[in-house]
């Protein structure tokens, strides 16, 4: 009948308190008048019945106070959440420690926890996790550091010995060294670099560095770690790191490689003496593209040589030659070229750029150079006297090519002496266009070589001409006498008398002797008038004809007493076999000896000595 007031009357004056404070909070719904119900009765079951009420209604606070004057820890679940929501977590520590020592429950004694280090009551915290507990202490350590409660989460951490959370926990806390000992506890490389990256961030780079140690090792962490460092501008504290860090066993190429990387970036002093130590420990390709980038030209020759691209190595010297050009490098380098058209880029820079040095390199390349090539580009671009060593040098092989450059290299140089040994030396060039170029050269000895050149193409009359205008008396005699015509020898001697040249004449006729005939020069010498010039050469003719016909008289008396000694002996020489001759000493029928051209003991013995040795060297002779 909605009678409340009547109700509630009615059950307090016979003490059912709970009916009465239902009536209260259900439908006069008066939570004042519940509350000063319960206070005037102080009925635990009243205040339980009111705590919910309140709770119910937001009244955390007020809620809380009831349940604990009620000592109900029945509903701690609720209260968790509402003071949670209220954070209300002052008042959830006073709930919970009376609901604790009615129950133990661990989501009482974890929310606790929690509730202790919300309210910053710290020694509490480590009071309660110090004594025998069933709270979830690793999970209520997560929350507060969820919740940046850090130094809670430390003692917590700490009381579970989760050294990596503990590391990060204090790297929040600014204890740098405490969560470097926290990490080498954890030995997690996740930690290492939360803790190292926190280091940096906060300009600690010692303890930065002793964590890093433990991250590079680690060639998948250390592009990360990288990246990190270089993003914020921290090059030298990473190259330290990494310098570091190459004394380590477990020291990798990765390293190597991205230290050499930094060098080209941020320290280019560095770079070569670390290439020149660990060349073969770095991942070269990644360095190359590196130095390239840099334009570190010395350093990208050094890895191309140690990497066999010598190719790219000379195309690079070739290119920026006052960075990273070195002649020794340079010629041992040149000889594994694979590409042979380098060799003739190569001379082209020489001489550009050390003309001095051509000829040493030309020495080292002349095993592999195509030599009518090489003389062929210089004499085109006119520096051949630049490398005259070389062409001498390479002169062995009979080339047409380079004997004919040398040659005129000598005829500018207006070396004859030398010309003259290479023609002796050398002869696969053009004799006959050398020898007509030089007919007419300004100098005598070159105009001597021609004639000699013609003498050597056995164009006799041409090389003695040549002589007879230059002079040249006495080669143009030795020409005449090897031409071996004495039409041209006679000339010569013809043309002696008309230049009036009498001793030449008279040389003639003892250099020419075999081509001069004596009836010739008689007629000359007498036409004129220097028959004392030619006495001697008639004088030793006529003692050579002389001679000749004593040898012919002797030869004639030889003749004639061989004949006549052949004309002494039979027809028919040789001994008869014995097993021809008859019983009696005759053949067949009695024939006497002697017969048969078979001479007899009488001939035998009146025959000279020369022809009883030729009886007796027949058959007989031999029995």
């Amino acid at each position: 009948n909605e009678l409340f007031e009547e109700a509630f009357a009615i059950f307090k004056k016979f003490d059912v308190n709970t009916s009465a404070v239902q009536v209260l909070i259900e439908h006069v719904k008066n939570l004042d008048r519940a509350y000063e119900f319960a206070e005037r009765c102080n009925d635990p079951t009243v205040w339980s019945e009111l705590a919910r009420a309140q709770l119910s209604s937001g009244a955390v606070k007020e809620a809380i106070d009831s349940f604990i004057k009620a000592d109900d820890p029945s509903a701690y679940l609720d209260v968790i959440e509402a003071a949670r929501n209220n954070d209300g977590y002052e008042d959830m520590v006073r709930y919970l420690q009376m609901a604790r020592k009615k129950a133990r429950e661990a989501i009482i004694e974890t929310e606790l926890v929690f509730a202790y280090a919300k309210v910053n009551r710290l020694a509490d915290l480590e009071e309660f996790i110090s004594s025998p507990n069933i709270a979830q202490i690793q999970q209520v350590g997560d929350r507060c550091y969820t919740e940046e409660l850090y130094e809670a989460a430390r003692i917590l951490y700490n009381n579970v010995s989760n050294y990596a959370r503990l590391a990060s926990t204090l790297v929040h806390l600014g204890e740098f060294q405490a969560a470097v000992d926290g990490a080498r506890k954890a030995n997690s490389t996740k930690t290492w670099k939360e803790v190292c990256f926190a280091c940096v961030e906060a300009g600690e780079f010692r303890m930065a560095q002793m964590c890093g140690l433990h991250i590079v090792v680690h060639a998948d962490e250390l592009e990360e770690l990288i990246n990190f460092y270089q993003s914020r501008g921290f090059f030298q504290e990473l190259i330290q790191l990494l310098e570091a860090a190459l004394g380590l066993e477990r020291a990798h190429m990765g390293m190597f490689t991205e230290l050499a990387i930094l060098y080209s970036k941020y320290n280019t002093e560095k770079m070569r003496e670390h290439l020149e130590l660990f060349w073969s420990r770095v991942n070269i390709p990644k360095v190359l593209r590196a130095a390239e980038q840099a334009h570190l030209w010395p350093e990208l020759v050094f890895l191309y040589d140690k990497y066999e691209e010598y190719d790219n190595a000379i195309q690079t010297m070739m290119t920026h030659p006052t960075q990273c050009w070195k002649e020794a490098m340079f010629k041992d380098i040149i000889t594994k070229v694979a590409n042979i058209e380098l060799y003739y880029k190569a001379l082209s820079h020489y001489l550009e750029y050390k003309p001095m040095l051509l000829n040493d390199l030309l020495l080292v390349l002349t095993p592999r150079l195509d030599h009518t090539r090489a003389v062929g580009y210089f004499q085109k671009v006119g520096q051949l006297s630049l490398v005259l060593p070389y062409v001498k040098s390479v002169q062995s092989h009979n080339n047409k090519v380079i004997n004919e450059a040398l040659n005129n290299i000598y005829i500018e140089n207006e070396d004859y002496d030398s010309l003259r040994e290479s023609i002796d030396n050398y002869n696969n060039f053009d004799n006959i266009a050398l020898a007509q170029r030089m007919e007419k050269h300004e100098l005598i000895e070159f105009r001597r070589i021609a004639a000699y050149l013609f003498k050597m193409n056995n164009r006799w009359k041409q090389a003695v001409e040549l002589c007879k205008k230059d002079l040249l008396f006495k080669d143009a005699m030795e020409y005449a006498a090897d031409s071996r015509n004495s039409e041209i020898s006679e000339d010569l001697m013809s043309w002696f008398l008309e230049n009036k040249n009498f001793e030449s004449f008279a040389a003639g006729t003892f250099v020419m002797y075999d081509m001069l005939r004596p009836d010739v020069i008689l007629e000359l010498a007498w036409r004129h008038n220097i028959m004392d010039f030619a006495m001697p050469y008639l004088i030793q003719t006529i003692r050579e004809y002389t001679s000749k016909v004593d040898k012919l008289e002797v030869s004639d008396e030889t003749r004639t007493k061989e004949a006549e000694n052949n004309n002494q002996q039979p027809l028919v020489l040789g001994e008869q076999l014995m097993l021809t001759a008859g019983p009696g000493g005759m053949m067949g029928g009695g024939m006497p000896p002697g017969m048969y051209g078979m001479p007899n003991m009488q001939q035998q013995q009146a025959a000279p000595p020369q022809q009883q040795q030729m009886f007796n060297g027949g058959y007989m002779g031999t029995m």
